[in-house]
């Protein structure tokens, strides 16, 4: 566990910081599209500043020490997503206990599997339970 996301060592979320401030999009990511509406599945659906805003109201809403909210920037985002605020905050507080697999909605989880020649969903119940819409 890191004390801020700048100091996480081995994420995207310090990659993506590091970047930010020499004002670059890091090359081993993708990149966001910054338009929600445009159609380009090859990148991000969102833009960096509301990504970063989402990161740090997650942070700040799992400290003990300094509690926060989502703000309404990151429930936008979330909801653009299809993801409800509070499924969001359970997944990160608890993704290890929650998921034990490949993590995707039920559709992305069966183009995993049929991809992969796999006849078994592993943790169908879980995705579809926390990202599929409802």
């Amino acid at each position: 566990m890191a004390n801020s996301p700048e100091s996480s060592d081995f994420t995207n979320i310090q990659l993506r910081i590091k970047a930010a401030v020499k004002g670059k999009q890091p090359e081993a990511l993708l990149p966001f599209v910054g338009n929600e509406h445009q159609d380009m599945p090859e990148e991000l659906m969102f833009n960096a500043k509301s990504y970063l805003q989402l990161i740090d109201d997650t942070g700040c809403i799992q400290r003990h020490d300094k509690r926060g909210a989502i703000s309404l920037s990151s429930e936008q985002l979330l909801n653009s997503l299809n993801i409800p605020a509070q499924n969001w905050l359970k997944m990160t507080a608890e993704f290890t206990t929650i998921f034990k697999g490949p993590v995707g909605n039920t559709q992305e989880l069966t183009t995993y599997c049929e991809h992969l020649e796999r006849k078994r969903r592993q943790g169908v119940a879980n995705c579809h339970r926390w990202l599929d819409c409802s």
